[in-house]
């Protein structure tokens, strides 16, 4: 991944912002410009809370290039309270088993590293919410 592109997904990758449909307050994520729902320019940034509920769920056996030494991994379809759906890893689970609807909470963790140049590329998973 070039640094320049790292940096412009930053706001997304590390915080969930996304943009909000000014006419018709629609949620989007990952952002768009243009309202999927009424098609009308949403350029204005929303920060989604970060929480949520699986859809559904797959296990991941057999992994892709720069991703090997995660499988087998969980990937889950999420759906943010605020609306979207978005698929992302589960993480910190433990011996917890995945059950549709649970809630989960976007966390900050290691994605992968470009073994070229060394860098170290984070970004969201989800792992089960913690009670507050």
């Amino acid at each position: 991944m070039e640094i320049s592109r790292h940096w412009r997904l930053a706001k997304q990758r590390y915080a969930l912002v996304g943009e909000v449909c000014p006419n018709c307050e629609h949620k989007i994520f990952p952002p768009r410009d243009i309202c999927p729902d009424c098609g009308e320019e949403a350029q204005d940034l929303y920060q989604f809370s970060g929480r949520g509920e699986v859809y559904s769920y797959t296990q991941v056996q057999q992994a892709p290039t720069g991703f090997e030494e995660y499988a087998p991994y969980t990937v889950a379809l999420i759906k943010l309270e605020e609306g979207p759906m978005l698929t992302a890893q589960l993480t910190d689970m433990g011996k917890r088993p995945v059950s549709i609807g649970m809630p989960v909470e976007m966390v900050t963790r290691k994605l992968r590293s470009d073994g070229e140049r060394g860098m170290l590329i984070y970004g969201y998973k989800f792992r089960p919410a913690i009670a507050s």
